[in-house]
């Protein structure tokens, strides 16, 4: 797993797997968006808007983990 914050996007994005992503759906609040392999898997969520949402990603002007 691999989280990456950039701040001047402000975008926060977990990525569970290395596969490549088929297809991605925004959820209903348009906030997030969710990325799907082929087999149906999710590989990762990006999280738009992501210091409204976790006070602790402020802090930093990017992370990598």
């Amino acid at each position: 797993m691999k989280v990456t914050f950039d701040k001047e996007t402000d975008i926060l994005y977990i990525q569970f797997t290395s596969e490549p992503v088929l297809e991605s759906d925004e959820d209903k609040s348009g906030e997030m968006i969710i990325d799907y392999a082929e087999n149906g898997s999710v590989t990762g969520i990006e999280i738009l808007n992501a210091s409204t949402k976790l006070s602790l990603v402020e802090k930093f002007d990017s992370i990598e983990i």
